[in-house]
């Protein structure tokens, strides 16, 4: 799947920007690629880039209208539908990354074909899979894991494969999910795979390689989740990673949308997530802990970051106010 062109971020009516983290992905990974966005009036939040109109965002190169939002259940709500019919009528194609698919929206579909114009579900898989056979392949693999959903798996692994490279590993971000796949090009939609073939689909996500090349792969959902913990669970096995980044958001108490769940402390959450690894990867070791202080002052950053190393004895670090420099140190240092 080649998508084409720059985009136009579509922004709808949500009010929380955790909602809209395909949009902010872009914005933050592939700058380049983004001129601008649009979002109905109830919008509550600003991604920092000009307000268009479709025919605004054709004039200054926008190929595609990127569904940048990620409503829980992953459906296309009613009232964004005349919107994205009037930005194909504008000769805009379509990208989303939801569960439901745009072109079993009868106007969507409708509006695509009158306007030659292309919809592109990232979600969708684009080949079929196997069941995985839990076989060693060559080459190492580095697998994100966390506390809870959007907790900064993908900006982590992004921010890794990036430091690897820079320290002059060979490394390759692997894509499981919608922003993921929109920023690398490539991918696959894990969480959109049969159970029965999310362990061979992430065999083929990181296949032999090299036995110095790094494949630093994007985690799904959370073994404490409980509605995501059974795509975590095979992404987990089907990775055999040799390494586990720890992930989790500092401040946060409970599961996302489910109050009655408490997330597990990082010791709970790396022991877990080992034992279940070493079903594929009995040498399966966690490299690391990385943490989103968005939602910390940013005068407490530092400290809060170097408890948890000095309580974990790890790398800790945040993906986007320190980089994984610290990280690819430690790789270099203690996986030959």
């Amino acid at each position: 799947m080649i998508i084409p062109g720059k985009y136009l971020l579509f922004l709808g009516n949500v009010a929380e920007r955790l909602d809209a983290k395909t949009a902010c992905g872009l914005v933050d990974w592939a700058p380049e690629r983004c001129v601008g966005q649009w979002r109905l009036p109830s919008c509550g939040i600003d991604l920092g880039l000009k307000d268009m109109s479709f025919a605004e965002a054709r004039a200054a190169g926008a190929a595609t209208l990127v569904i940048g939002v990620t409503p829980f259940g992953g459906a296309i709500a009613r009232e964004w539908i005349a919107p994205i019919v009037e930005a194909l009528g504008a000769g805009l194609n379509v990208a989303s990354g939801m569960h439901a698919r745009l072109g079993n929206v009868p106007e969507i579909a409708a509006a695509a074909k009158t306007s030659g114009a292309s919809l592109f579900d990232v979600r969708a898989p684009g080949a079929s899979y196997p069941v995985g056979t839990g076989a060693k392949r060559s080459g190492r693999r580095m697998l994100m894991v966390g506390t809870d959903c959007a907790v900064g798996k993908k900006y982590t692994a992004l921010a890794i494969a990036r430091d690897m490279a820079a320290h002059g590993m060979t490394a390759t971000f692997r894509a499981t999910g919608q922003t993921g796949i929109l920023i690398a090009g490539e991918g696959v939609p894990i969480d959109a795979i049969v159970s029965d073939f999310v362990a061979g689909a992430a065999e083929a996500l990181s296949p032999d390689n090299d036995p110095g090349h790094w494949d630093v792969i994007e985690g799904q959902g959370s073994l404490f989740h409980p509605a995501y913990a059974g795509v975590a669970l095979g992404l987990l096995h089907g990775s055999q990673p040799d390494a586990i980044i720890a992930c989790h958001a500092a401040g946060r108490t409970h599961i996302d949308g489910y109050p009655d769940f408490i997330l597990p402390d990082l010791e709970r959450c790396i022991e877990v997530n080992l034992g279940m690894a070493r079903l594929t990867n009995p040498d399966v070791r966690c490299a690391g802990v990385s943490i989103n202080t968005s939602r910390l002052p940013a005068s407490d950053r530092a400290a809060h970051l170097r408890r948890i190393e000095d309580r974990l004895m790890l790398p800790c670090f945040d993906p986007v106010a320190t980089g994984a420099e610290a990280l690819a140190t430690y790789i270099a240092a203690n996986f030959d």
